[in-house]
C-alpha cells in the first residue's frame, strides 16, 4: 500500500463525515433555486441523499418516504448474530433528519408516474416532484434454486434484509443441537455486501465456539473466489480450526435443490443434512425498481454515473444496491457516498448550475471475532462515463498483521459504524 494502513483507514472512515466526498459543491454557491425532491427508501442511500440535499440547499422541499418508523441496518447485523451487539445498537429512527428539515412520510409507494412526475402512496396521497430519488435496495430471485422460495425463508432464513429474518436466524443458531451442522448457501455475483456472507461465517463460528464448540459450519458457494478470501481463510483456520469448511463451485459447492422439510441440501458434493440452513438467494434490484421500469436485463438499474440519474427515466435517480455503479461494490458505505454525489448533482441541476466531477470512497470492515477485524477500502473516480477504482489509493488489511493490529481493526469497525450511522440518521 502507498500509505500507512492505519492512516488510510482513519481517512476512509472520516470521509463518511464530509459534507460531500469530492463533489466540489462547497463554495460553488448552489443554494439558489427551489424545487420539490422526493426520496423513496430510508436506508443508507435514501436517508443520506435526503439529509444532504437539505443541507446543501435548505430552500428545497425534501420528502423521504419510508414505511418503517425504525430501520435495522444490514451492516453490523452479523455482529448481532455473533453475540457482540444487541438489536438496539443496529436500529435507527428518523427523528434526526426531521431536525434538518426533511419531511418524513411512513407509507408504501404504490406507483411512480415518470411522465407525470408524481408518486402515489398507499395512504391515498400523491406527491409531485421535480426530482425523484429511488433507493429500493435488493430483492431476491426466488426459485433460482429449487426449494429456495419466499415461503421457505421462515425455516431457512436468509437474513439479507435486516429485521425479523436476522432475529429468526439468531434464534436458530442459539437453538442448534450440540455438534450440529450450520449450512450457508452463498449467493452468486452480484449481491449486497461482497464480504458479508464470509463475515457472517466468522461471527456464527465465534458464537458456536463459546456455546456449541463441536458444531460444524459448511459454506456451499457457487463462486470460486470471494472478497478478502485469503484473509478470511487464514482467520477461520487460526481462530476456529476445522469448524469451518468452505466449498467453492469448482469443488462441488453449487447447490441444485433444498428440501426444507427434511433440512437436506442437494449439492454437487453430495446430499447434506443440516440443523440450520442460511440460504442467501441470488439478488436483483428492489421490487419498486421493476414496478417503475428502472431495470434492464441485468435485474439492476442503469444510471448516468456522474449524477445517478436513471438511463431510462429522466429526473429519476437511483442509488445504492439497486444501481449499476461501475467498480463500486454494493455496500452501505458505497450507497452513502453515491447519495452525496447524487445530492450535489440534484442541487446544482435545480439551480441551473453545472454538475461537478465526483469521487467516491468505500470501506468494508469485517469481524471474524470480537477482537479480530479485517477490512478493504477503495477510492473511486468518474472517468470516461464510468466509475473506476483509483489504483493504489485503497487496499486490504495486510495478511501478516499481528494480533494487536487485528484488534485495532475490530475497534475501527465499531468506530466506522458509529460514525456513518450518526452521519446518516443523526
Amino acid at each position: 500500500m502507498n500509505m500507512n494502513r492505519r492512516q488510510f483507514v482513519k481517512a476512509a472512515g472520516a470521509a463518511a463525515l464530509l459534507p460531500l466526498v469530492g463533489s466540489g459543491l462547497a463554495g460553488c454557491g448552489a443554494r439558489s433555486g427551489s424545487g420539490r425532491v422526493v426520496v423513496v427508501g430510508g436506508g443508507f442511500g435514501g436517508t443520506t441523499v435526503a439529509k444532504f440535499i437539505k443541507k446543501y440547499n435548505p430552500a428545497l422541499d425534501v420528502t423521504l418516504i419510508e414505511p418503517k418508523t425504525e430501520y435495522m441496518t444490514c451492516p453490523g447485523s452479523n455482529w448481532y448474530l455473533g453475540g457482540l451487539k444487541p438489536v438496539e445498537y443496529l436500529t435507527h429512527n428518523y427523528e434526526g433528519i426531521k431536525k434538518h428539515g426533511v419531511k418524513v412520510i411512513h407509507a408504501m409507494v404504490e406507483d411512480i408516474d415518470a411522465t407525470g412526475m408524481s408518486v402515489k402512496l398507499n395512504n391515498g396521497s400523491t406527491l409531485e416532484y421535480d426530482k425523484l430519488v429511488v433507493s429500493p435496495g435488493i430483492d431476491f430471485k426466488w426459485g433460482a434454486i429449487e426449494g429456495i422460495i419466499e415461503v421457505n425463508s421462515e425455516k431457512m432464513p436468509h437474513a439479507w434484509q435486516a429485521g425479523k429474518q436476522t432475529v429468526l436466524l439468531k434464534k436458530q443458531i442459539e437453538g442448534m443441537k450440540q455438534g450440529g451442522t450450520f449450512v450457508m448457501i452463498a449467493p452468486p455475483n452480484p449481491f449486497r455486501c461482497p464480504p458479508g456472507p464470509y463475515e457472517r461465517v466468522g461471527m456464527v463460528a465465534h458464537y458456536l465456539k463459546q456455546h456449541n464448540p463441536k458444531a460444524k459450519i459448511l459454506v456451499l458457494d457457487p463462486k470460486d473466489a470471494f472478497s478478502k478470501q485469503g484473509l478470511f481463510l487464514q482467520a477461520w483456520q487460526d481462530l476456529y480450526g476445522d469448524m469451518i469448511e468452505w466449498v467453492p463451485g469448482k469443488d462441488g459447492g453449487k447447490v441444485s435443490k433444498v428440501d426444507v422439510n427434511s433440512m437436506t441440501v442437494y449439492s454437487e458434493m453430495g446430499n447434506i443434512k443440516a440443523d440450520v440452513i442460511n440460504a442467501i438467494p441470488a439478488q436483483k434490484a428492489g421490487a419498486l425498481a421493476f414496478k417503475a421500469g428502472l431495470t434492464n436485463e441485468t435485474g439492476f438499474c442503469p444510471v448516468n454515473l456522474l449524477t445517478f440519474e436513471s438511463s431510462i427515466h429522466k429526473n429519476i435517480h437511483v442509488i445504492g444496491d439497486a444501481s449499476i455503479a461501475g467498480a463500486m461494490p454494493k455496500s452501505g458505505h458505497a450507497a452513502s457516498s453515491q447519495a452525496k454525489t447524487c445530492a450535489a448533482a440534484i442541487v446544482n441541476e435545480l439551480a441551473g448550475k453545472d454538475v461537478l466531477m465526483p469521487t467516491h470512497v468505500n470501506t468494508c470492515y469485517s469481524l471474524v471475532s470480537d477482537k479480530y477485524g479485517i477490512s478493504v477500502a477503495g477510492v473511486y473516480m468518474f472517468s470516461d462515463s464510468k466509475i473506476v477504482e483509483i489504483k493504489g489509493a485503497g487496499g486490504v488489511s495486510p495478511k501478516d498483521a499481528d494480533a494487536s493490529f487485528r484488534e485495532m481493526e475490530a475497534m475501527y469497525a465499531f468506530g466506522w459504524y458509529s460514525s456513518i450511522t450518526q452521519d446518516i440518521w443523526g
